[in-house]
């Protein structure tokens, strides 16, 4: 067995190496299975709500949207799927938001099957973990915070849909918005009510917001977060490193995009709301955009500097091994830090009298440009394809690379080759294109001659 733990078999009395997929490559390769699965079950005629069979290009669309949990649609969910279709939907979100591995070392657990080292290495990268020991027992944990947080959020939202759309629709849209919610998926059943227009109905409903709120910052933490807390409760002084900083990263976020988002749509989004429905839409429009996208207010209204705002937030996302996306606050953090430790003369940079590991500035900034990069190349393809607004198609592609979901209303206005653009952002954004990048290349020694150093001048 090789370093890469390729299979090796006996032929010609020698030992020859059979090529084995690294667990990124398995990662890709599975959620592009449950994406063409998704694509060919949506394309059914019995998936729509006409009976009709819906064109490839939009199947694929919503089966990428759903699987890479971002919420982008060019139909509306509500009205154009049928029951069926929309269960289709619903358990791409779950198995997207949780990772394949995640649900398939469940039923493993279940029918006691020995679950090997090969299979405990690929859950550990699908979840983002820090190490390979315990990683069944933090498996369980995830599968029973998720069940506990979705199952709450369906019964507190069915308080809510089931008096005003009967029983049994009632608790369907009730455990599919709270699956949506928790996966930071931002689908929605709301368009009988009024089509592409989410939550904009219980803008001013206290119970609606505050659920759909807790479930995507609770989805967004990350599953390492998760295991902080049930393990050491409110003391925090024993949790992790990478705990203490997606925390203080969320609540630095939250508390930011929901400050600017109240002055910034006074007088755009949220003009001639009263001074508690505008507190409670800038709160729900500063923890969606972190990567939920859902919307309570109109996001073609908003003011250039709320949009500004809201691509920000989006692009940062939320943090790693959890069902958000964007570049994380982890790597948002780690540049911030090094910033100003770098400013102060400081040239070992940590936080909470811990120094952060050699390599995480290197990582940090690769996933910062290689996603900038994706996101500044997107938008200039599509408008130089449909000519759409520069702000609105930043706004789209942003969306798209951090599989937020949240939109302007251009999505259903992209022509064919830009929805292409957009499928391959989403797909990149959800299974990193950090990740994605490596898995395509081709491994290769370092070189064992480097050139020499020459100084340039910077800044």
């Amino acid at each position: 067995m090789d370093e890469k733990g390729a299979v090796t078999t006996l032929k010609d009395g020698k030992r020859a190496a059979k090529p084995r997929l690294t667990r990124t490559q398995i990662i890709s390769l599975g959620f592009f299975i449950v994406i063409t699965l998704g694509t060919l079950l949506l394309m059914l005629p019995v998936s729509s709500a006409s009976g009709d069979a819906t064109p490839f290009l939009d199947s694929l669309f919503t089966a990428t949207s759903a699987t890479c949990v971002t919420g982008l649609v060019t139909v509306d969910t509500a009205t154009h799927w049928s029951l069926f279709g929309k269960c289709v939907i619903l358990i791409m979100i779950q198995l997207g938001g949780l990772g394949f591995m995640t649900i398939a070392t469940f039923f493993f657990i279940i029918v006691n099957k020995r679950i090997g080292l090969r299979n405990r290495e690929l859950l550990s990268e699908s979840i983002s973990t820090l190490e390979l020991g315990g990683i069944l027992k933090l498996a369980k944990r995830i599968i029973a915070v998720t069940a506990a947080a979705e199952i709450t959020g369906a019964v507190l939202l069915a308080l809510r849909f089931c008096p005003q759309f009967g029983l049994k629709r009632g608790i369907f849209m009730s455990v599919f918005h709270s699956v949506s919610a928790f996966c930071n998926a931002g689908f929605d059943l709301l368009g009988g009510i009024e089509k592409f227009g989410s939550f904009v109905p219980y803008s001013a409903d206290a119970l609606v917001n505050i659920t759909l709120m807790l479930l995507i910052v609770i989805g967004g933490l990350g599953f390492l977060v998760w295991d902080d807390m049930l393990r050491h409760g409110v003391r925090i002084k024993k949790y992790r490193l990478h705990s203490k900083i997606v925390l203080t990263a969320t609540g630095v976020l939250l508390l930011f995009g929901a400050v600017v988002l109240f002055f910034t749509e006074k007088h755009a989004a949220c003009a001639g709301m009263g001074i508690g429905e505008r507190i409670m839409t800038a709160l729900f429009g500063s923890v969606t955009a972190r990567t939920a996208g859902f919307n309570t207010i109109d996001i073609a209204a908003m003011s250039d500097g709320g949009k500004l705002t809201t691509i920000m937030l989006m692009f940062v996302g939320g943090s790693p091994g959890s069902t958000a996306g964007g570049i994380k606050t982890t790597t948002v953090f780690t540049l911030l830090i090094f910033t100003f430790s770098y400013i102060r003369g400081n040239r070992s940079f940590g936080l909470y009298g811990r120094r952060l590991e050699d390599g995480a500035l290197d990582r940090a900034a690769t996933v910062f440009f290689t996603n900038l990069l994706l996101m500044l190349t997107a938008t200039l393809i599509i408008v130089s394809f449909d000519s759409l607004p520069l702000v609105d198609t930043l706004f789209e592609t942003t969306s798209a690379v951090a599989t937020v979901g949240m939109s302007t209303g251009i999505t259903r206005e992209l022509s064919s080759a830009s929805r292409v653009v957009i499928i391959l952002l989403m797909f990149l954004g959800r299974v990193g294109s950090l990740s994605f990048a490596g898995a395509l290349a081709e491994r290769r020694e370092p070189p064992r001659i480097v050139d020499p150093v020459e100084k340039i001048i910077i800044g």
